[in-house]
């Protein structure tokens, strides 16, 4: 079917397709008019998501998740949040709610359930998509109730976004305090245990003590060195004098001794002159031998008196050296077990500064969590508060009217192509031509009708007869 086929099917039925688009267009008007005025009241919430917490003083990670606006759209929508929205209303004191409960369910059920799901009903929230702004809006018929429920339904989710993160914090609060009062009694235990060692063993600066036990134990050393080299160069002299008195250093040192030998020479000397000049049997010669045999008897009883002193002073550099010996190995096994209690003590002191820090980390714990139980702010914001509106959202009548008129005129024109389709009429040569397959012999013209207001009737091709047959000719065929 081509254009203008079209125009004259919709200009020869102009009647059904006006009635048609004035049926629809009054119907809809009738009934959007009709319709009970529904208000729509606004508030905007922005949630934060960038402040650290004032508590934790670090931003969450689930701040940043991609499903973190989606959740706080699924709890504001929430059967929680309506509930609380309605108890915050007072509905559930309301004597017409709970008949309308009762005509509803007949009384089975939850009655909070079913006003949280009736609140629910004229609630819509479309979040931002660009930014932390949500947009809740309430609709109903009184726009006073919907203001309330509006502005309700914000500070319901506020809130139980806050319940939600007090109530964990609480539950933690009394966990921790559990945890602080075990922590307290090991660090109590752990402290007797270090007080009474170091009462039981006398200890009241381990590293200061031990210092001065190593210094005793190290002055020791160097003294059982010195007895030692002492008492071996006295065991030396000993066994030389012991062999040859005589050539013992200590022996020819001897100032008495030297004295000693010198008075012997002299004497030796004098007896050879005289022996020479007067002869071995005078008396001066019998006299210097006399003398002569009475020093070196002297200078022998010198000799062993040296020698004998040399034994003395090994024997008191050898007892000397023992009791060192025995101080020193004394010292010694002091010192290691002090070592020992001290290693005991820094063990007992690690288990008390282990059990010191545990401690201060469950208080530091406890104290938060009994802060955040304690938190009344949320990092969710009123933006704008819903007003009471003065016009109302639905019906939108002259919206409804318009719709419905070129809704009405795409439905009138398939209407009057379908009553067409039953009832095929010819309205130009065209109709001819493609319905006979015949050549259009002429037209006739036909006389026009006057109608309302003066004017004519169709166009004028519509106004003609239109003469089909087949023309004379070599190869034509009569009709």
């Amino acid at each position: 079917m081509t254009i203008s086929q079209f125009v004259n099917v919709l200009i020869s039925r102009w009647k059904l397709a006006l009635a048609v688009v004035l049926a629809i267009t009054l119907l809809v008007f009738i009934v959007a008019i009709s319709l009970p005025r529904q208000y729509t009241a606004t508030a905007n919430l922005v949630i934060d998501v960038k402040t650290p917490d004032p508590i934790a003083g670090m931003n969450s990670p689930a701040l940043y998740a991609p499903g973190y606006m989606a959740t706080q759209l699924d709890i504001l929508q929430s059967d929680s949040v309506a509930q609380r929205v309605a108890r915050m209303l007072k509905l559930d004191q309301s004597l017409q709610m709970q008949e309308s409960w009762q005509q509803a369910t007949g009384g089975k059920g939850s009655f909070y359930a079913w006003l949280g799901t009736w609140l629910l009903r004229g609630l819509e929230v479309k979040p931002s998509r660009e930014s932390n702004v949500i947009e809740l809006n309430y609709k109903f018929a009184d726009p006073r109730f919907a203001s309330l429920a509006a502005n309700a339904f914000v500070q319901a989710y506020i809130d139980t976004t806050l319940e939600l993160r007090v109530e964990p914090a609480k539950q933690y609060s009394g966990f921790f305090n559990d945890r602080l009062k075990q922590a307290r009694a090991q660090l109590e235990r752990a402290q007797g245990k270090l007080s009474e060692f170091q009462k039981e063993k006398g200890i009241v600066d381990s590293e200061e003590r031990i210092d001065v036990e190593t210094a005793r134990l190290n002055a020791l050393s160097g003294q059982l060195v010195v007895l030692r080299t002492q008492s071996a160069d006295s065991s030396s002299r000993m066994a030389q004098s012991r062999n040859k008195a005589d050539q013992s250093p200590d022996v020819m040192a001897n100032p008495i001794i030297v004295g000693l030998k010198s008075d012997l020479a002299r004497q030796e000397a004098a007896l050879q002159q005289m022996g020479s000049r007067l002869g071995d049997s005078h008396p001066q010669v019998v006299e210097l031998r006399a003398n002569i045999a009475a020093l070196r008897s002297k200078i022998d009883a010198e000799a062993q008196r040296t020698v004998a002193s040399i034994g003395a002073t090994s024997a008191i550099s050898l007892a000397r050296e023992g009791e060192i010996q025995a101080a020193f190995d004394a010292q010694r096994g002091k010192l290691l077990k002090m070592k020992a209690q001290r290693d005991e003590l820094e063990v007992l002191k690690r288990d008390t500064e282990n059990a010191q820090r545990n401690y201060d980390a469950v208080q530091a714990r406890l104290t938060q969590m009994s802060l955040e139980s304690q938190s009344t702010q949320t990092n969710v914001s009123l933006l704008s508060p819903a007003v009471e509106p003065y016009e109302p959202s639905s019906p939108r009548i002259l919206l409804a009217t318009v719709l419905a008129f070129f809704i009405s005129i795409l439905l009138a024109a398939i209407i009057v192509m379908a009553r067409e389709a039953f009832d095929r009429r010819v309205r130009s040569g065209e109709d001819v031509i493609r319905g006979l397959d015949l050549p259009v012999i002429g037209i006739m013209p036909k006389g026009q009708k006057k109608r309302l207001f003066g004017r004519r009737r169709g166009a004028p091709w519509l106004h003609k007869h239109v003469v089909a047959g087949v023309l004379p000719g070599p190869t034509a065929k009569t009709s």
